[in-house]
């Protein structure tokens, strides 16, 4: 098996990973993924659909994630895995697909509009 290319996109977070099969290592910008994602949250977002599909140390992942912040990171980085994963094997969608893993969020900000405090909040109106 040679590497799989995917991407994960989440809000304006950006993950491109390489998967090629390993020890079970994964490497978000050149770190380890225990030292890049602190929390026991998003480090189990990453390796979700990894023990979904009793994967955990079969593949060796190489992130590259740009844009956003942790979270956002984190749900990106776990699109890309999924999507390879079905990639490299078309039985694994029928677990992932339930849990929602494959669907990529739509969600993003909405825009500051001119003449508004915020997207949607207005000026607080005085009357004197």
């Amino acid at each position: 098996m040679d590497i799989v290319h995917k991407i994960g996109r989440r809000k304006t977070a950006v993950a491109r990973i390489y998967l090629s099969e390993g020890k079970g290592n994964i490497t978000v910008n050149k770190k380890d993924y225990k030292s890049y994602f602190t929390t026991g949250t998003l480090q189990y977002k990453v390796q979700q659909p990894l023990m979904l599909t009793e994967n955990l140390e079969s593949y060796d992942i190489k992130v590259n994630v740009y844009g956003g912040g942790v979270t956002g990171q984190a749900e990106a980085i776990r699109l890309a895995i999924t999507r390879a994963l079905v990639s490299i094997n078309e039985d694994h969608r029928a677990v992932l697909k339930p849990e929602g893993l494959l669907t990529r969020d739509p969600r993003m900000v909405e825009r500051k509009k001119f003449g508004q405090k915020k997207a949607r909040k207005k000026f607080q109106f005085s009357k004197r």
